[in-house]
C-alpha cells in the first residue's frame, strides 16, 4: 500500500519529488525512491505516525543519515521515516558512565561528548561522522576496536523502543548474574532489537555505557614487503602476552595505494604489499606507564617488516590523521562504484568474518575465486585482528556485477566451511538477504519469522531487510 491516505493529516511527512529523491540512496549503490518521507521531530510525532501508519496498513521504513552499505535504510514501498530530527545528546552520568540520547544523534557527536568529561565512547564505525547511533545499533555496528571492546550491543544498557503499531516499550538489561526463567532468549528483549536492522520496531532513544579514557594510546602503522607476513602479524599480536592491542586494521596493497594518495605521500613504503595499523593501550588501560614500543617493533622485525617506514602515531591528532587515512579506503571505493551507478554496476561490499586463525586461508581463497572468474579481485581491508576483512568489489556494468556477486557466493560457501559468517558488522539488509540462508538454518529461520510475527504482525516494518 502506498502513504496516500497517511499524507492528509501529517505535516511531518512529505511526498515533494525532490525530498523523496534526497532519501533514495544510501551507500548500497541501490537507488529506491519512497513514497513518501517522515520527518518527525519527537518521539511523540513518531507514534502518532506508526499508529496511523499501522491503520491504513503502511509499511514503514526507519532510517538514520544512510551510511548503510547493504540497502537497509532504503525503499520502495510506503514511508522512509527518517529519524534525524531525534538527534539531542543528554547529559554524561559521570558516576554510572552513561550517557542517554536520541536515535538521530551522531556517533562521533556522542563520541566527543563522553571524551569533554574523560570518558569513551567505544563503538567507532569508520562512518562515525555520517552514521546515526539508532543505525549502529540497528546493525549492531562495530569499527577498529571491537577488537578489545566489542560491537555496539554490548554498550546498549537501555532502549526506548516503538513497535510497529506505536506502542512504547522501555527496555533494561538485566543486571542479574544468574536468571533460569524460562527460554533465555526471552531474558534480555534488548537483544531483540540490536540488530534487528529496522524490522521489529523503531529504537527512538538509547542510554549507552560508557569507558573510561585510556591514559595512553600508541599507533603504529607496519608495513610489509609480503602479504603472508602482515597476516602472520596480526595473528602473532593476537597471541602475544607482550603487546595489548585494542585494533589490528590490515591494508592490502591496493587499500595502501588509497591511503597513501590520500594522504599525499607517493614515496612512503611504496615496496609494500600490505600494512597493518595497530593500536595500543596497556594491559591496564588506567596505567600511564610506558607503551611497549619495543615489544611491537621486536614482532614486526620479527615478521620481516619494513623497518625503515614504519610510522608511529603518538598523539591524539596523529591518530586522527591516521583514521582518516583509514576512511579514505571506503570513500574512495564508494565513489567508484557511484561512477558507474549508470551503466548498471556499483561497488560490491563484502563484510564476511572467519576464526581470525584462518583469515590468510580465507583471503588467499577469495582472491582465488576472483582470478578463477576473470575478475579484478578488488581490495581487502579492514579489522584482520576480528578475523573480519572487507573485500570490496567495483563493477563496471550490470554484466561484471553479476560475475561479481557469483564470486562472492562460491566465496561464502567456503567462509561458512571454515565457521565463519557472511556478515560480520553491516547486518544483512536487502542486498545480502539472499546469503541468509547459507548460515541460518531453516529453524532459526523459522524463529525469526515467530519474533517478526509476534512484535510486527502486518509485515509493516523495514519490508525487504532480512528475511
Amino acid at each position: 500500500m502506498t502513504a496516500t491516505s497517511i499524507l492528509q493529516s501529517l505535516p511531518t511527512v512529505s511526498t515533494d519529488a525532490d525530498i523523496r529523491r534526497a532519501f533514495a540512496r544510501d551507500v548500497s549503490g541501490l537507488e529506491m525512491l519512497p513514497d513518501a518521507v517522515a520527518r518527525p521531530g519527537s518521539v511523540a510525532e513518531v507514534v502518532e505516525l506508526l499508529e496511523q501508519a499501522t491503520a491504513e496498513r503502511c509499511p514503514v521504513t526507519p532510517a538514520g543519515w544512510q551510511s548503510s552499505t547493504t540497502g537497509a535504510s532504503i525503499t520502495d514501498r510506503g514511508l522512509l521515516l527518517s529519524l534525524r530530527g531525534l538527534s539531542h545528546i543528554g547529559p554524561v552520568d559521570t558516576d554510572r558512565r552513561c550517557i542517554r540520547v536520541g536515535a538521530g544523534a551522531i556517533v562521533a557527536d556522542v563520541r566527543r561528548a563522553a571524551e569533554a568529561v574523560g570518558l569513551l565512547f567505544t563503538p567507532d564505525p569508520t562512518s562515525e561522522e555520517e552514521s546515526t547511533v539508532g543505525g549502529a545499533i540497528a546493525c549492531n555496528a562495530s569499527g577498529a576496536r571491537s577488537l578489545r571492546y566489542g560491537a555496539t550491543g554490548p554498550h546498549v544498557r537501555a532502549l526506548t523502543v516503538l513497535l510497529a503499531n506505536g506502542e512504547q516499550l522501555e527496555l533494561r538489561r538485566p543486571q542479574l548474574e544468574k536468571n533460569t526463567v524460562g527460554y533465555r532468549v526471552t531474558h534480555d528483549p534488548v537483544e531483540w532489537f540490536v540488530g534487528s536492522e529496522g524490522t521489529l520496531g523503531v529504537v527512538v532513544e538509547a542510554e549507552l555505557a560508557l569507558h573510561p579514557l585510556p591514559a595512553q594510546v600508541l599507533g603504529l602503522i607496519v608495513p610489509f614487503a609480503r602479504d603472508a607476513d602482515a597476516l602472520a602479524f596480526v595473528v602473532s599480536a593476537r597471541r602475544s602476552s607482550s603487546v595489548h592491542p585494542r585494533c589490528l586494521e590490515y591494508f592490502d596493497r591496493g587499500a595502501m595505494d588509497i591511503a597513501r594518495a590520500a594522504e599525499g605521500s607517493s614515496t612512503w613504503a611504496t615496496a609494500a604489499e600490505a600494512m597493518v595499523y595497530v593500536e595500543e593501550t596497556g594491559a591496564d588501560e588506567a596505567d600511564s606507564g610506558e607503551l611497549p614500543l619495543d615489544a611491537w617493533l621486536a614482532l614486526a622485525e620479527e615478521h620481516h617488516a619494513l623497518a625503515d617506514d614504519i610510522r608511529v602515531y603518538d598523539t591524539p591528532s596523529s591518530q586522527l590523521d591516521a583514521r582518516r587515512m583509514r576512511h579514505a579506503v571506503p570513500a574512495t571505493m564508494n565513489e567508484r562504484g557511484a561512477a558507474c551507478r549508470a551503466d548498471g554496476g556499483r561497488k560490491v561490499s563484502t563484510d564476511w568474518a572467519v576464526p581470525y586463525l584462518r583469515l590468510a586461508e580465507a583471503l588467499t581463497m577469495a582472491r582465488r575465486f576472483a582470478q578463477e572468474a576473470g575478475i579484478d579481485p578488488g581490495i581487502a581491508y579492514g579489522h584482520a585482528g576480528n578475523g573480519h576483512p572487507h573485500q570490496n568489489f567495483v563493477a563496471r556494468n550490470a554484466t561484471e556485477l553479476q560475475r561479481i556477486e557469483q564470486v562472492v557466493t562460491a566465496t561464502l560457501r567456503e567462509v561458512i566451511a571454515m565457521g565463519g559468517t557472511v556478515a560480520a558488522e553491516h547486518g544483512i539488509g536487502k542486498l545480502k538477504r539472499k546469503w541468509l540462508p547459507m548460515q541460518a538454518s531453516p529453524v532459526q529461520q523459522r524463529v525469526m519469522r515467530a519474533l517478526k510475527q509476534e512484535l510486527d504482525p502486518f509485515g509493516l516494518l523495514a519490508p525487504g531487510n532480512v528475511l
